[in-house]
């Protein structure tokens, strides 16, 4: 079995010389933009944390595990234009040599193309066909690229997207243009539905100041859903991982996840899906860094869900088992080297190891119940398990939990691996049991919401569910049960500083 100390422990050691006169430049560092970070500091080099004027006081304060600790040389926030902001970062670099700007995570793709291409270095630039981060301008390079792309509409005012709603078979999926982890996203059944949620996101999103503010209505895509993670350099791009999702129907939401399984780069499935994902790649001409495009294998082949600019979320929490199954190699540090150093990556091979050199998965963890937490008992059998690699959790004693919902409400990600498949499966399967039964005891006997069944939803037996979705999510600004504003409850309020950050395991305080 593999432990936590079989892992390479924090990030690979690298000789840089002269790092020390060097910088690295992060735009919002946070998720997995706080491994890149790690990364950059590990090696030797100075890093400028760079925020772009979208992002909240709460979610610059959220942390991730790799960069707890971590010093920054200096922190500068978005100006006015971006001269000025990278006026301000040279200023802050102090006379060193800024060798890179990498972006973190999904609220800073925009603010990153624009800064690293006015310092100079290694970037995206800007593309002719506007903001890569818009859901809709991607679907319409890809189109244009000949390759499937998504049916939609796109629109601030329900006029703009009524037509397309009279014509598409039920049901659709409706969601803000941007977004990351699920945020916002829903299937709706009737065109009343559909409205209702259009009409929600534009005000949470005006609420939140998104600056791209406006709504996508898209076919249901009918199929498994995969994401492919690249590191790209000079247009050469290279695939890091491929996983694909576990999304299921839980607690009234339909887009759940429950976890992330890695594919084989050389399945049939896989191959075809890395052709597709690297003509997406090419239509957005995404030549440097980082990326994760999320795909649906349909039955006329894949499609494009979305492509995210940026390196994997889960707040880099697949990390560990990425570094098990190829080796000793992940996308954060690969991305760093696609930045500062061309033979470091040339080493690279183009597609990771196939068989994978270990048997693991990500699971994230679901809550079917809520309430103040009071122990802890569901952790203390993980942590037990042979196949234990890795806990990520910001849940304790005294944290208030609800019922996950989407990748914000989930309440840890855990990482498992073993040597032997089948008792890695058996492990799985007493963690999805443990979920059912409660991983957590309460100091108050808090039911479960009140939810719509539907025949695929995973239900806790034994409890009473007392409230509708539509009741937490819609509920009028003012005090929550857990003391937060309803406001924070809205999805598209945390998609508009949604950086691919793992928020649920924040649990009181939680980011995107």
């Amino acid at each position: 079995c593999f432990k936590q100390t079989d892992l390479p422990v924090g990030c690979s050691p690298h000789p840089a010389a002269m790092a020390q006169q060097q910088v690295v430049v992060v735009v919002d560092p946070v998720s997995t933009g706080g491994c890149v970070a790690a990364e950059a500091k590990a090696r030797g080099y100075e890093v400028i944390s760079a925020w772009c004027d979208e992002i909240t006081v709460d979610m610059r304060n959220t942390v991730s595990h790799a960069a707890k600790g971590l010093k920054y040389l200096a922190s500068v926030d978005e100006k006015s234009t971006i001269a000025e902001s990278a006026a301000a970062v040279k200023a802050a670099a102090g006379g060193r040599t800024i060798v890179a700007c990498i972006v973190g995570s999904e609220s800073g793709i925009t603010f990153a193309d624009k800064l690293s291409l006015e310092l100079g270095v290694r970037s995206n630039g800007i593309f002719s066909g506007g903001d890569r981060r818009n859901k809709s301008v991607q679907q319409k390079a890809v189109k244009a690229a000949g390759l499937r792309a998504v049916r939609e509409a796109l629109g601030t005012t329900w006029a703009e997207v009524a037509h397309f709603v009279d014509t598409e078979p039920m049901p659709v999926v409706v969601k803000p243009v941007e977004s990351c982890g699920s945020d916002g996203v829903k299937l709706c059944k009737t065109k009343e539905e559909t409205r209702a949620h259009f009409q929600l996101l534009m005000e949470g999103q005006r609420r939140a100041g998104a600056q791209g503010a406006a709504v996508l209505v898209q076919e249901f895509l009918k199929g498994k859903e995969y994401v492919v993670d690249h590191v790209s350099r000079d247009g050469v791009h290279k695939v890091v991982m491929v996983w694909v999702y576990d999304k299921r129907t839980t607690n009234g939401a339909a887009f759940v996840y429950y976890g992330m399984i890695p594919v084989d780069v050389n399945s049939p499935e896989a191959l075809v899906l890395i052709k597709y994902t690297d003509g997406v790649l090419n239509a957005l001409k995404l030549d440097n860094g980082p990326t994760h495009g999320e795909v649906m294998m349909t039955s006329d082949g894949p499609c494009l869900v979305e492509m995210n600019c940026r390196s994997h979320g889960w707040d880099g929490a697949w990390v560990p088992l990425a570094k098990l199954l190829t080796g000793g190699y992940a996308q954060p540090g690969v991305a760093l080297d696609s930045h500062v150093d061309g033979a470091a990556f040339d080493k690279i091979p183009m597609k990771c190891p196939s068989p994978f050199k270990a048997a693991g998965q990500n699971v994230m963890l679901v809550s079917f119940f809520s309430g103040s937490v009071r122990t802890t008992p569901g952790y203390d059998k993980m942590r037990k398990m042979s196949s234990f690699v890795a806990l990520q959790t910001g849940v304790t004693v005294g944290s208030k939990v609800e019922l996950t919902i989407d990748l914000f409400t989930a309440v840890g990600v855990l990482v498992l691996a073993n040597k032997d498949k089948k008792q890695l499966e058996a492990d799985l399967a007493e963690v999805r049991k443990m979920e059912k039964d409660g991983l957590f005891t309460y100091d108050e006997d808090v039911d479960p919401a009140q939810f719509e069944q539907t025949r695929d939803m995973v239900m806790p037996v034994g409890r009473r569910r007392t409230e509708s979705l539509d009741n937490i999510v819609l509920r009028a600004a003012g005090p929550t049960p857990t003391g937060r504003s309803s406001a924070n409850l809205l999805p598209v309020a945390i998609a508009a500083f949604a950086a691919g950050a793992l928020v649920g395991l924040m649990a009181g305080r939680r980011m995107k």
